[in-house]
């Protein structure tokens, strides 16, 4: 058998593709934090609140309304953004233009009193969320057996960072979303209504972190506690590529998931701390990250 480091190909192949799996979903869950703070310089520490509200959202339709796996991935961000929506316009909005940390103060409370609200009515053991069927086989790769639902979440969650990137890169609201990131004054001054569009950003993003709990899902164990185990990790993301950073935080997200891979295979105990070394060593020598622009 082929080995590679003292370890068979194989092997590390799988882990690696697993590692693309989660690497996804941080992509998803930092992209969505991006956007919010390059656009508003909030740092939405409810981000995590919001991808758990997406696979609960998903998980309840099922269990207690009967709808498919198909309908809530549609059903559930929208349900996720229009939270988010309503909490800029009754909370964040009033902050606007003071010191950010009473944006995080605010967010840091709001996640505990979401995640203290569906503890209380569905405790904190985790439930499964089964894929559709149409993605209940598996892939033989040749080394390794894949679950055609993973392969799904990764090309879904891909599509999803991709066109998040072509709208604000590309596009005319794009460029009317990084003007006002420069200077909203002067995008008001032209006739754009500013508020609006932060208001829908902040939806947006909301709704980015829900479809990331939905295609999260079937993968990892629904509970009202999925997101706070992730959102430390996502916020180290967001810093290592960047703050504020469309495409660093595409980009590390995916990153660090291949490398979360690979370290449980070559030193099982450092993967779950891989994500703070790098951000340490990046900070170090570029501290406003490795896509971010310094000031």
């Amino acid at each position: 058998m082929t080995e590679l480091f003292g370890f068979p190909v194989p092997l590390l192949l799988g882990q690696l593709m697993l590692g693309l799996v989660n690497g996804a979903f941080y992509a998803m869950l930092s992209l969505g934090l991006a956007v919010i703070f390059g656009l508003m310089d909030v740092v939405n520490f409810a981000h995590g609140a919001f991808f758990m509200m997406g696979a609960m959202f998903a998980w309840i339709g099922g269990q207690y309304f009967h709808i498919g796996y198909w309908p809530m991935l549609a059903i559930a961000p929208l349900l996720v953004g229009l939270i988010g929506i309503a909490i800029e316009r009754s909370m964040l909005r009033r902050l606007r233009g003071i010191d950010p940390i009473y944006g995080l103060l605010l967010t840091f409370g709001l996640t505990l009193l979401i995640e203290g609200l569906f503890r209380s009515f569905f405790g904190v053991a985790g439930a499964p969320y089964n894929p559709p069927d149409a993605l209940s086989s598996t892939l033989d790769l040749g080394f390794m057996y894949l679950p055609s639902y993973y392969a799904f979440a990764v090309v879904a969650s891909l599509a999803a960072c991709l066109g998040t990137w072509l709208l604000i890169e590309r596009t005319k609201l794009g460029a009317y979303l990084r003007a006002g990131t420069e200077n909203p004054a002067l995008v008001q001054a032209f006739g754009i209504n500013f508020p609006l569009l932060t208001m829908l950003t902040f939806g947006f993003g909301s709704a980015l972190a829900g479809l990331a709990g939905v295609l999260a899902a079937p993968v990892i164990q629904v509970s009202p506690l999925m997101g706070s185990n992730l959102i430390i990790v996502v916020f180290a993301i967001v810093v290592i590529g960047g703050m504020g950073s469309v495409l660093g935080a595409i980009v590390t997200g995916l990153a660090l998931g291949l490398v979360e891979g690979l370290a449980k295979v070559l030193y099982a105990p450092i993967s779950t701390t891989v994500v703070f070394i790098l951000m340490a060593v990046v900070l170090t020598v570029r501290p406003a990250g490795l896509f971010g622009r310094e000031k």
